[in-house]
């Protein structure tokens, strides 16, 4: 049975009502500041078709991974303020959103109005997928739309308890798009099919891996959760991001994957993250105690260069570098795994987009390697400076094939 739709509920009358709307606006913020608004940005449509009906919109979202209840440093505030100045207009701030009073305020917004929620992994059922809070949450609506595809997956008391207990239950616009999407590339790739796949943790990847492993030619592993690999390996990791429990796992991975599973050649380290860290390309197996990775190095750039290049469907799935810390972070772009990544699928970016003009396209962030660079040159990936562009999921590659690049929003710039 297909899913239903918020495109679906044209017949049904929002005007007045309360409709809860889990989004994913786990953004990256430093200094009180949302450093990438693109999570926000991709959530806009939904909110916007239930304002322009009249309906009340309570926004539910997570941010991070704190630790033991409600932490300042993980508040959605922040991005409250950010989301006013990308809707337009003002956006009321739920403290608790498991308070009568938060039910009261929703109860007496205007039609058209937005609530973004306090930060719903302060509460501890959250994760545990906790009925009596998804009841709390459910106060605030009558009805619940799902658009976090990020956190689809995640058995969470704001994605899935909640969704039994608000009817009707629906997918926003940017979750039956990714689908969609990601449906037509999965299912019937264009090849040769490469996999992106980074992030900290192993643990939250193996079901991926697994059901991409028969289909693609490659997977190609950055991130900290390369770590976990190297050390399955047998491999010096210092004080790199390790989850031991999960390193049987990788071994088990590694033999089943066989070469389809690229590993990064070497490691850009420091001794600790901060803005002014000294760090240092070393090959994997010369990663020094007291060391840690956070990005690859030069020649695992090429490596993955050469592959992405040839590839005519990627999906990308998980910051492959250092992204938690802005300082560290211009330190170490240009020079890693995100270098490498916009290097591949960047060559002859100019020409598909002027081949596929305005239609359908998704935002992506690109920079010249240099100033003096004509406009074909190769494109380098530099998501924090704001040089952007607009490029289109559909492209052809230079000899005129049909191809495909999405990079997946389930973990891009997020914070961990």
């Amino acid at each position: 049975m297909s899913k239903r739709t918020l495109a679906s509920l044209e017949g049904v009358h929002l005007d007045g009502q309360r409709v809860v709307v889990r989004v994913d606006l786990n953004v990256p913020i430093t200094d009180g500041v949302v450093g990438d608004d693109t999570r926000i940005r991709a959530s806009l449509p939904t909110i916007r078709y239930l304002r322009d009906k009249g309906a009340r919109v309570v926004l539910l979202s997570h941010l991070g991974r704190p630790k033991g209840g409600p932490d300042p440093k993980y508040s959605l505030r922040p991005v409250a303020r950010a989301l006013e100045v990308a809707l337009g207009f003002p956006v009321t701030f739920l403290p608790d959103p498991t308070s009568d009073d938060a039910a009261a305020t929703v109860r007496h917004m205007p039609r058209g109005g937005v609530a973004l929620a306090e930060n719903t992994r302060f509460y501890p059922g959250e994760e545990k997928n906790d009925e009596a809070l998804a009841q709390r949450f459910a106060a605030l609506g009558t009805m619940y739309v799902n658009d976090a595809f990020g956190s689809a997956h995640r058995a969470h008391s704001s994605t899935a308890a909640i969704a039994h207990l608000l009817k009707p239950a629906v997918s926003g616009f940017l979750m039956e798009k990714e689908l969609t999407f990601l449906g037509e590339a999965v299912n019937k790739p264009v090849r040769p099919f490469v996999a992106i796949l980074g992030g900290a943790k192993i643990s939250g990847k193996i079901d991926l891996i697994e059901a991409l492993l028969p289909k693609v030619d490659h997977i190609l592993v950055g991130g900290a959760m390369a770590c976990t690999f190297f050390k399955a390996m047998g491999l010096e990791v210092g004080n790199s991001l390790v989850e031991l429990d999960r390193v049987d796992m990788a071994k088990e991975l590694i033999a089943k994957a066989g070469s389809k599973l690229v590993l990064p050649t070497g490691a850009r380290i420091a001794e600790r993250l901060e803005p002014h860290a000294v760090t240092r390309g070393v090959p994997r197996d010369g990663i020094p105690a007291g060391w840690a990775m956070y990005d690859i190095d030069a020649s695992s750039v090429m490596q993955f260069s050469a592959i992405i290049a040839g590839a005519r469907t990627v999906i990308w799935n998980g910051p492959m570098g250092c992204v938690r810390d802005a300082s560290v972070r211009r330190r170490h772009d240009g020079r890693g795994a995100r270098a490498g990544v916009g290097h591949g699928i960047g060559r002859d970016h100019h020409r598909r987009r002027r081949r596929l003009g305005r239609g359908d396209c998704r935002r992506r962030t690109w920079s010249h390697r240099s100033r003096t660079s004509r406009p074909a040159a190769v494109p380098r990936s530099n998501f924090w400076k704001g040089s952007r562009c607009q490029v289109s999921k559909h492209w052809t590659t230079p000899d005129g094939a049909p191809g495909v690049v999405r990079r997946e929003l389930e973990d891009a710039g997020r914070p961990r």
